[in-house]
């Protein structure tokens, strides 16, 4: 069995960040392991607070992963802030073989900050260019390339612009468009994907899982466009499933076990 690592915030309410990453994996019949970046207190109504930890111990978690474990494919979601990217960017240096998928995460859904100004520069400087491809929703592709995004073909355009300012691959994810959502990839050829809005269905943690159930694909050797397909059918299921736990937003159900890679 192959492993998988993910590297991210843990969710004390278990629809997003670390958890949702190891049930995505296990799904995928991978091994997961993580390191955790940051202690969130939420539940489905929402963030409470978040505490980051410290980037020795954030350190001392990746360095034991990778020495023994040696996963097949990387996650990278919420850091937190500057000196985690800086300690994640500087472990990960020693193994440039292992692809990364990386969520630049800077706010949760119910607006809370999960990533510092320094932070995010720091990812753009030390992370982007480490990453096989980056996941940004349409406020964070703004925000990184100060383009308004109001139709496909801007989205286009920013995807295209992240691309040969990073040199990594870059999907734009289309969620937060008022139409049906449509997807943009660019690794040097543009890809897009369509879909279905699902009526009722503002679910909790879909970036994260759409993140690490592409690494999933890696990890299995796929190449990045049939990885990216084969995790927005997976998302797509576990979106149609979803159920409620709490009081607010409905959870994924991330263990159907329909092999959507196949």
């Amino acid at each position: 069995m192959r492993c998988a690592l993910t590297i991210a915030g843990s969710d004390s309410g278990g629809g997003a960040g670390i958890q949702a990453d190891l049930k995505t994996f296990a799904a995928h019949h991978l091994y997961g392991a993580s390191v955790i970046t940051a202690v969130t207190a939420q539940n489905t109504l929402g963030v409470r607070e978040s505490f980051p930890l410290p980037p020795e111990i954030v350190a001392a978690q990746l360095s034991a992963v990778l020495e023994d474990l040696h996963p097949a494919a990387i996650k990278i979601g919420m850091l937190g802030n500057g000196d985690i990217v800086r300690t994640v960017s500087r472990v990960l240096a020693q193994y440039p073989d292992v692809p990364v998928v990386l969520d630049p995460i800077m706010l949760s859904t119910s607006g809370h900050p999960l990533l510092d100004p320094e932070g995010v520069s720091a990812m753009e400087q030390l992370l982007f260019s480490r990453a096989a491809l980056i996941t940004p929703n349409l406020p964070e592709a703004q925000a990184l390339t100060g383009l308004p995004l109001s139709d496909l073909h801007a989205v286009k355009a920013a995807a295209q612009l992240l691309y040969r300012t990073y040199g990594c691959g870059v999907l734009i994810k289309g969620g937060h468009s008022a139409g049906e959502p449509v997807d943009v990839l660019y690794d040097g050829s543009l890809h897009v994907f369509t879909g279905k809005r699902i009526p009722g269905r503002d679910v909790h943690g879909t970036g994260c899982t759409l993140s690490s159930a592409i690494a999933a694909g890696l990890a299995q050797g796929m190449a990045l466009p049939e990885a990216v397909q084969g995790a927005k059918r997976y998302l797509s299921c576990a979106m149609e499933d979803a159920f409620s736990v709490g009081g607010g937003a409905p959870v994924l159900n991330h263990f159907l076990y329909k092999n959507v890679f196949e």
